[in-house]
C-alpha cells in the first residue's frame, strides 16, 4: 500500500465520518421537533383538564343558586359557558395535536436508505 492508498482511504474515512455526524445531527432534530410536539400535547391536556373542571365547579354553582336572585344566574352561566367552551376547544386541540401522529426520524430513516441505494448504485457501476 503506498501512500495513495493512505489518502485515499483517510479520503474515504472522512467522508463517511461527515455522512455519520449529518445523520446524527439530523436524528438529534427529529428528536427535539418530537419532544415539543408532545410537551405541547401535554400542555393542551393540562389545560382542557384546568378548564373542565372549572366549568364543572361553575356549572355546580349555577345549578346551587338557580333559584336565587336574578342577575347572578347571568353571571354565573356566562362563566360556566366560557369554561366549558374553553376547556372543550382545548380539549379538541389537544386531540388534533395527538391524531397529527409522526413516525419518529422518518427524515434520518429515508436518508440512511437513499444513501444506502447511492452506494448500491455505485457498487454496481464498478462491477460492470
Amino acid at each position: 500500500m503506498g501512500v495513495g492508498s493512505f489518502a485515499s482511504l483517510r479520503g474515504l474515512l472522512d467522508t463517511a465520518l461527515g455522512l455519520l455526524q449529518t445523520r446524527l445531527e439530523l436524528l438529534v432534530t427529529e428528536f427535539e421537533e418530537e419532544k415539543l410536539r408532545l410537551l405541547g400535547l401535554l400542555g393542551y391536556g393540562a389545560a382542557a383538564l384546568v378548564l373542565l373542571s372549572t366549568g364543572i365547579v361553575f356549572l355546580a354553582l349555577f345549578l346551587t343558586v338557580l333559584f336565587w336572585e336574578s342577575h347572578r344566574l347571568l353571571v354565573l352561566g356566562c362563566f360556566t359557558a366560557l369554561f366549558l367552551a374553553g376547556g372543550g376547544i382545548t380539549l379538541f386541540l389537544a386531540w388534533r395535536c395527538a391524531q397529527a401522529r409522526t413516525r419518529l426520524f422518518s427524515a434520518s430513516l429515508a436518508e440512511l436508505t437513499a444513501d444506502r441505494a447511492a452506494l448500491a448504485g455505485r457498487n454496481n457501476g464498478e462491477k460492470q
